[in-house]
Parts: structure tokens; sequence; C-alpha cells
């Protein structure tokens, strides 16, 4: 497959003012001419291979780092807000697109921003419900605020990780059970106990800190509660690096930054239970065997899943992979793609996805050869997950989580093993969202997509009643 252009001018030209150089000294250092580097910096010239290897040289720079996964990201966010009718009349290119997002990657973000605004606004407008009027001016929720920031740092953060990585070194984790390392560090390096939380509170943990007791729900799995320990570390060792990032971060209320540190502890505790290289070498072992690995880790599946969507550090980067949790009304509850595919912001998932179907077989992981509108093919496995405990009135949450590489890796996970995969006949055609979707005869088609002119003809019914002009 034919490898695409590499446009990463602001890139270059942060590389050279970080070293304080004039664009003929640093063209100098890399052996082209001024001009050309004139045309890179301006994305008007893509990056060839022979300057990546001399910027690797000179440099010391991680090529990998140049890649262009940043960049398709917010160029798939900025894509989808685009497709919103209110820019009908003045839509722009995908050319013009990435030319914003590669040159003015600060705007783009303000324009989904601003995006962002008016769905709420037009949403609460529509309601017209008591909430009518006593709304403040529409802006991002804490959450989505949270979300988008992990979303944009591509769910890497390096000082939690590397932290972690060496925290469970010298525990010894994963050899070591983590349901038995974590609680034992807690008590001796902090003096903080480990004991059973009330069964009336419904709590999964429950920091007390003058009596120092750490309560756990003793009706959660065995992975919850280790993962629960381990945040309880982060959030007394690691606080400062957490308090640091949260505040750099630029969060518009205090709550969006209460949260982050809430997702930036979780994140340690995950790291913690799943440390980078040990994760990544199991994995390659196991072949992404999902069940081997969270017995491996002392984990949970979902766990293992997510982690391993965030095996992203520069120059030791794992397989590209997605990650979502969805709920049984289709809602995605979290997301996170180091590959291709990027989850709708608004909307439901697409009904042909496997991920509906794990509902209907809990217990399995259930495989899907899957191809998208823009003609890349994913490996997309899913499966039904249900968290109880508490007694037989005690409700049960499901979901399905959600997990796929595309299909260039695939021979690297056991799941492919048997599938067809070299046979594009063999690949489902699904999309993101129908809002957003494309492909003009799907069946299973909620509402039509916001780019298109129906046709509605009374003498002809297909499958939905109306044709995409």
């Amino acid at each position: 497959m034919r490898r695409p252009k590499l446009f990463i001018g602001r890139k270059i030209r942060d590389l050279r003012e970080a070293n304080r150089l004039t664009q003929a000294r640093f063209a100098e250092r890399i052996g082209i001419s001024t001009s050309y580097l004139n045309q890179i910096e301006n994305n008007q010239r893509s990056v060839s291979a022979g300057v990546l290897l001399s910027l690797a040289e000179n440099f010391r720079v991680d090529i990998t780092e140049f890649s262009a996964g940043e960049s398709e990201r917010l160029l798939s966010v900025v894509s989808e807000a685009i497709s919103d009718p209110l820019f009908d009349t003045m839509r722009p290119s995908l050319q013009e697109l990435k030319l914003v997002v590669q040159n003015a990657p600060g705007f783009a973000h303000a324009l989904i921003a601003a995006h962002e605004a008016y769905r709420r606004n037009s949403e609460q407008l529509a309601s017209v419900d008591d909430t009518l009027g006593k709304s403040a001016a529409a802006e991002p929720t804490p959450y989505d605020e949270v979300r988008d920031f992990f979303h944009f740092v591509d769910n890497y953060i390096h000082e939690l990780d590397v932290a972690a990585e060496d925290l469970a070194a010298k525990l010894g984790i994963p050899e070591r059970d983590p349901s038995v390392a974590l609680p034992d560090y807690l008590e001796k390096r902090h003096g903080i106990r480990t004991t059973r939380a009330s069964t009336d509170e419904q709590a999964l943990r429950r920091y007390d800190p003058h009596r120092k007791l750490l309560h756990l729900d003793p009706y959660s799995l065995v992975p919850t509660r280790s993962f629960q320990t381990a945040f309880q570390i982060g959030a007394i060792e690691l606080a400062p690096t957490i308090e640091t990032i949260a505040d750099t971060a630029g969060f518009r209320t205090p709550e969006a930054r209460d949260i982050c540190k809430m997702g930036l502890a979780n994140y340690f505790a995950g790291a913690l239970m799943m440390p980078y290289e040990a994760l990544m070498g199991a994995a390659k072992d196991l072949r992404y065997d999902l069940e081997l690995l969270a017995m491996r880790f002392g984990a949970s599946i979902e766990q293992i899943s997510h982690r391993l969507s965030t095996l992203q550090r520069p120059g030791r980067k794992g397989i590209p992979i997605f990650f979502a949790r969805i709920d049984r009304a289709g809602n995605i509850t979290k997301r996170h793609s180091a590959a291709k595919l990027q989850f709708a912001r608004f909307g439901a998932a697409c009904p042909l996805w496997n991920v509906h179907q794990a509902f209907e077989q809990p217990g399995r992981i259930i495989r899907q050869l899957a191809e998208t509108p823009d003609g890349v093919r994913y490996l997309c496995l899913a499966t039904e997950l249900s968290k109880g405990g508490g007694g037989f009135r005690a409700p049960q949450r499901r979901y399905a989580i959600a997990v796929g590489c595309e299909v260039t890796h695939a021979r690297d996970f056991v799941y492919a093993d048997d599938l067809d995969i070299d046979n594009r006949a063999a690949f489902d055609p699904i999309g993101i969202s129908c809002r957003i979707c494309e492909r003009v005869n799907c069946p299973q088609r909620a509402v039509p997509p916001l780019k298109r002119r129906l046709v509605v003809d009374p003498n002809l019914r297909g499958p939905v009643p109306y044709r995409l002009d």
C-alpha cells in the first residue's frame, strides 16, 4: 500500500527554533537547500525519508515522533464538525482542512470548541424543557474537556507512565501479584491499611486520611480492588506531577481540572498494574490474547484492553490499537484510538459494528473484519462484560468493550489466525456514525447523513424511506 506523504512543517519549524538556528543554518545541517526547507516548513513540500534520517542523525530525534497520528486525529474531529449543515454554503475541501490542521492547530481546536458550543446551545433550545433559559453560555461539559485532553495527547502521559514503571520494578510487578504487592506497599510506605468498606455505602473506594484507612468494596472483583489501591498510591505519591499536568492543560472550570486529576491517577494505576515494557513484551509473546494477558497481570479484560491502547511511548510505540466501551443504548462511555479509526463525538456507534452483538453472546470474544468508508480495514474484537456484586438484588452493570487494530497488524493477534484477512470480500462495511457516514445503501441506517440531500419517491420504498442524492 502506498504510504501517505508526510507534511510536518510545523514540527520541523519547532525543532529548528528549539535549536535556535536560522533556516540557512538548519538546512545546511540536514543537507538540503534553504528554499526546500522553507517549502517544508510551509507544508508546500512533503518530507522525504532522507530528510527524516538526516534529522535523526543530526538532532538525535526519534523519527516516530514525526508521524502524522496527531494531525490525523485532529483532522478527523475537524472533518466531523465541518460536516454540520451549518457549513453547507462554505464547506472547505479536505485539502484545505489538512492545511489548517497542519499549519494552525490552535485555530482547528478553536473551531472544534465553537462548534461544540453551537451544538449544545442548539440542543438546549430544541429541548424546550425546564432547563431552557437557565443555562449559562453553552460550554463543553467538564467530562468533554477532559476526554478531549486525553484524546489529543494520544492517551499517553510520559511522566506518569515512567514513574509507574519504576515503582512496578521495585515491587516486582507483574511477577508478584498486584493484589498482594500494592496493599503491602501502601501500608509499609505510607502507613495506610486497606480494609473492607461497609456494604451499605456502595463505594468502590473510600480513603480516610485521618485514620489512614483505605476502604475497598469487598464484593468488587480482585482486579478492581488492585486498581483502586494503585489509584490511591498514585494520588499520594504523584500528586505534584498530577497537579502540574492538570494546571497546564488550561481547563475552563475547576470541575474539569478535578476530573482530569482523577483521570491522571487512573492512568497511573493502570500503568502500575501493567507496566509498559512488561505489557508490550507479554502482548507479543501471547499474541495479544486478552484473557491470557489479564491472567498474567492480575487485571480485568477491560483494564488490559484500555492499557494496550495507551502504548504510545515515543521511540517504543506498540501496535496502534483502538478501544471503546459502549452501553446497551449504544452510548460510547469510554473511547480512545491510536489507530486511524476515530469514534464519533456525537450520536451512537455504527449498528453494523460487532460490538453491539456482544450483548447477545455474553462471555464470548466476537471477531469481525470491517472496512470503513475511507477504505481502511480493521480487525475488531468485542465482548460483553458485567459488573455486579452485592447479592441477588444488587443492580448489574452491563456493557461491551471493543478493541482492535488495522488489518496490517492483524497477524500479530491470535484472533486472526483462521480469518481470511487477504480477502476484501470478507470485510463488513461499517461507518463511524450514521450522521457522518457516506454509505448510500446501508440497510441499518438510523438517520440521514448531514451532508447529503434526500430524494423521497412515493412510488418506491427501499430499506429506508428515502434515497441519497
